[in-house]
């Protein structure tokens, strides 16, 4: 259901910008947001857009350096990552929070993309 991508290696400083779509059965897409896990860390929060960014929330460690957006037309948001730090490294998980129409009941269900690594080093 979600697939992302653009993950990779980048120099200290440097720029990424991370895609993650929505496909199948979607009424509509309440919630899309990202998460990171670096290595013997938990799971952390980076950035929200809700109800097609009207509200957009930020981790405090990368407000200023990051930017979420989304494209309801095609079902996808973005992240888009500058000024990255060593410490940015983390596998970046998408999550979406998806209102489906499912044997005759509207209701909305939570789904995770799989990780795409980021790499910030030199």
């Amino acid at each position: 259901q979600l697939q992302a991508s653009g993950g990779g290696l980048v120099q200290p400083g440097g720029s990424l910008r991370l895609s993650c779509t929505a496909s199948g059965n979607i009424l509509s897409i309440p919630a899309m947001g990202w998460y990171r896990q670096a290595p013997g860390k938990q799971r952390e929060l980076v950035a929200i857009s809700v109800n097609g960014d009207s509200t957009r929330n930020y981790v405090d460690s990368v407000k200023g350096r990051f930017t979420i957006s989304s494209d309801n037309a095609k079902n996808t948001v973005y992240l888009h990552m500058n000024s990255l730090k060593p410490e940015d490294t983390a596998d970046y998980y998408c999550h979406a929070q998806i209102v489906q129409r499912v044997d005759g009941m509207t209701s909305a269900f939570a789904y995770w993309g799989q990780g795409t690594q980021v790499t910030v080093s030199s």
